[in-house]
């Protein structure tokens, strides 16, 4: 018997993520999050394993952002992590 359900609702999906169901539900309504519609009210199901591919996606998206939007200071200067840009 495995130790966490296969299955997720969107509630329990904004949880994880620590959003809104309905951030959740548009995840899954423009396809960026794979569910399922189950039952005869069509209630929302996203599998584990799905979940945690989204969130592997979006740190290899983030990495890649980040990779090539450098943090740089109104003059366009390399800034590292702990600098903050000058307020304008």
């Amino acid at each position: 018997m495995p130790d966490s359900p296969r299955f997720l609702t969107l509630a329990d999906v904004a949880e994880v993520l620590n959003t809104s169901v309905a951030q959740v539900y548009a995840l899954v309504r423009r396809g960026d999050l794979p569910a399922i519609k189950i039952g005869g009210r069509g209630q929302w199901r996203v599998e584990a394993e799905q979940l945690e591919g989204y969130i592997t996606r979006m740190y290899d998206e983030t990495r890649s952002y980040v990779d090539t939007h450098p943090f740089v200071d109104p003059e366009g200067r390399p800034l590292d992590g702990d600098e903050v840009p000058p307020a304008d």
